[in-house]
C-alpha cells in the first residue's frame, strides 16, 4: 500500500501519528519555544529525528544534541531521551522495531 500525508495536516499538538497503527511508527512533534517532553525511553525501538524547523535540543543520556532545520539524529531507544524546544520547533520522529529483538 502506498500512503502520502502532508506534514502541514498533522494538526494535534505536541505530537501526532502519520500513519496509525503502521510500522516504523512515525509521529509528527510540534514544540513552542521553551517547550519540552519529560525524560523517557522507548526501549523496543530505534529512533531517527528530522527536524523541520525551529531548533530543538535532544538531550540523550547526558549529551545534548542540538538541531537545525535539516539536522537528522539517531539514537537507540533504550537510552533516556528528553527534547527541548529552543524555538517553536516541528520535527518528523521515526520510531522503527530494533532489529535485534
Amino acid at each position: 500500500m502506498t500512503e502520502t500525508v502532508a506534514l502541514d495536516d498533522l494538526t494535534e499538538t505536541p505530537r501526532e501519528v502519520a500513519f496509525p497503527g503502521s510500522e516504523p511508527k512515525t509521529v509528527r512533534l510540534e514544540l513552542d519555544a521553551g517547550d519540552e517532553v519529560p525524560a523517557h525511553r522507548h526501549p523496543e525501538r530505534q529512533i531517527v529525528v528530522h527536524l523541520v524547523s525551529g531548533r530543538l535540543d535532544v538531550r540523550v543520556e547526558d549529551e545534548s544534541n542540538v538541531l537545525e532545520p535539516g539536522d537528522l539524529l539517531r539514537f537507540d531507544g533504550r537510552k533516556e531521551v528528553a527534547p527541548k524546544a529552543e524555538e517553536d520547533t516541528t520535527a518528523l520522529l521515526v520510531l522503527a522495531p530494533r532489529a535485534d529483538e
